[in-house]
């Protein structure tokens, strides 16, 4: 027995011995470097904060840093990190470290469990926070930008979503209904409305859709001027007009045509096949404003809607006269609360008269506010923070 393994092992001595020789059998027998390499090819390369990250913005200590926006300048940046901590501890963090440090808080936290987001400036710096709840993780981004350095130098910003304004005053503010006159001043010290004739902004007159298109562009991106991805962006004037009625040697088609491209507004580019013509001088109605802002607020499409949820919800008695755009924004503007358009415009209402025209002052008032279920900005903000309150 002994003899017979003996004889064994000088075999498979012999073998491997002879393998040396043979190169495509040695392979074989050889470890696979693609193996031994393994877990140095698929570590996880190191991210490090951007050369221009700002010593005075806090940093989260538990939190892992995920990704660095590419399109960094040198005055401004958007880095993103993850954390195990609870979405309130996140916050409860920033808003302590930032009021240690002497930040004015420009927008705070909203207290819901959505997407929040906290605005705040030191010196020329300015910071938007924001947190995304995950299922057991905490997602936060930071933009950052330096605010003394002029648009015109800054690529972040370009003409095609600039729309000059400046403050007016008015003579005829006055006859402004007593429940809108805080909104319609506030909107007009921002400089978005424009006079009827002889510095008469004409409160109480019907709108055309021509100009609340253009209160609503230049409202939009003057609340969110610091912000250039939350602007709309005004249409080209080599671009194929979307509407036949809105050539584009007309005045206000740059306008009209960013809404619609942004889809913003029914046209054949949101699916509408029908909708050819946008009726400029046509007078704005109920349900067109409601239509084309509460998008803005909510920052994404409209939510299917219908004639119960709206009886629900509202409680009109003549929501079958709502058209199905004007049932979706309506429903999506009752998320809103108190800070819905409905509300802060008509008051209250059992009655909604989807064709009824909008006034001018309405037309401002409904301007007021930008946001969703208390994350936004309205005008007294925005007016506070460039001090022309």
């Amino acid at each position: 027995m002994v003899v017979i393994r003996y004889s064994i092992l000088l075999s498979l001595i012999g073998l491997l011995t002879a393998c040396r020789g043979i190169e495509g059998l040695e392979s074989r027998f050889s470890a696979n470097p693609k193996f031994t390499k393994n877990s140095e090819i698929h570590q996880n390369p190191i991210i490090k904060l951007p050369n221009n990250f700002p010593s005075e913005i806090p940093q989260y200590p538990q939190a892992t840093l995920q990704e660095i926006n590419q399109k960094i300048t040198q005055n401004n940046g958007e880095v993103s990190w993850k954390t195990n901590e609870p979405t309130e501890t996140v916050k409860n963090f920033y808003e302590q470290q930032l009021k240690l440090q002497k930040w004015e808080i420009i927008q705070s936290f909203s207290s819901d469990s959505q997407e929040s987001s906290l605005i705040a400036q030191k010196n020329n710096l300015k910071i938007r926070l924001s947190l995304f709840p995950m299922k057991s993780t905490t997602e936060f981004t930071i933009r950052y930008k330096q605010v003394n350095t002029t648009q015109l130098n800054n690529s972040s910003f370009d003409q095609s979503s600039t729309i000059t304004s400046k403050p007016t005053n008015f003579s005829d503010l006055n006859q402004v209904p007593e429940a809108l006159r805080s909104y319609v001043k506030d909107v007009a010290n921002l400089g978005i409305l424009t006079a009827k004739e002889n510095n008469q902004f004409n409160p109480n007159e019907p709108i055309t859709r021509r100009e609340y298109a253009r209160w609503l562009v230049k409202a939009k991106n003057k609340f969110y001027q610091d912000y250039p991805e939350q602007q709309i962006h005004l249409g080209l004037k080599n671009a194929q007009p979307v509407f036949s009625d809105v050539p584009s040697n007309d005045a206000d088609f740059a306008v009209i045509q960013g809404l619609a491209e942004a889809g913003l507004i029914s046209s054949h580019l949101t699916g509408d096949s029908n909708t050819f013509l946008f009726r400029p001088n046509e007078l704005l109605t109920r349900s067109d404003l409601i239509a084309w802002k509460v998008p803005l607020d909510m920052g994404k499409s409209l939510p299917k809607a219908s004639i119960d949820g709206i009886r629900e919800t509202w409680g009109f008695q003549d929501t079958t006269q709502i058209e199905p755009i004007g049932l979706r924004g309506l429903y999506a503007d009752f998320q809103n609360g108190e800070q819905g358009n409905v509300r802060r415009v008509f008051g209250y209402i059992i009655l909604f008269q989807p064709k009824k025209t909008v006034t001018r002052a309405q037309a401002a008032a409904a301007l007021w506010y930008f946001g969703y279920q208390g994350d936004g900005l309205s005008a007294e903000d925005v007016l506070n923070r460039t001090g022309n309150s």
